[in-house]
This record gives structure tokens, C-alpha cells and sequence, in this order.
């Protein structure tokens, strides 16, 4: 979540996108957390199913960016 928070300081430029507004390819976030395809996906399907993420494909390959206004309502809430 820290890294998706400011992708463009923690992934490299897509080289399809050219952008980070529809989040961050889920090859990149695999690459750098050191962990399995199987693995990354599982977390990143439950954390889109509680709705901190959003996810967006393009054509076979998705993107995850997180759901700010849902981590906001949240935490306020917390408070």
C-alpha cells in the first residue's frame, strides 16, 4: 500500500501507459515485493475486494491503484 501511495517514486515508467493514473501493473508490484505471481495476486485480489484497491485492465494486464477516498473514510473513522 506504502508503494502504491507514490508509484512513480517506487516502480519504473510503463512502457505501454506511459502513466500511473490507472495504478501500478501487477508485474511490477510482483517484481519488487520478491513474491510469487500466485501470491501477489491473492493480496491484491483480497485488498480490491474490500475496496482499498482499484483495479483497471488493460487488455491481459492489470493495474492496482489504491483507493484513497475509501483509506480516508476509513481512518476517519478510526478516529
Amino acid at each position: 500500500m506504502e508503494w502504491l501511495k507514490a508509484p512513480e517514486k517506487h516502480f519504473p515508467p510503463h512502457k505501454t501507459l506511459q502513466h500511473f493514473n490507472d495504478g501500478v501493473c501487477v508485474t511490477y508490484i510482483q517484481e519488487k515485493a520478491g513474491l510469487s505471481q500466485s501470491t501477489i495476486s491473492t493480496y491484491l485480489t483480497n485488498m480490491e475486494k474490500c475496496g482499498l484497491l482499484i483495479m483497471t485492465k488493460h487488455g491481459k494486464w492489470s493495474y492496482f491503484k489504491r483507493n484513497d477516498r475509501l483509506i480516508q473514510q476509513y481512518t476517519k473513522f478510526l478516529l
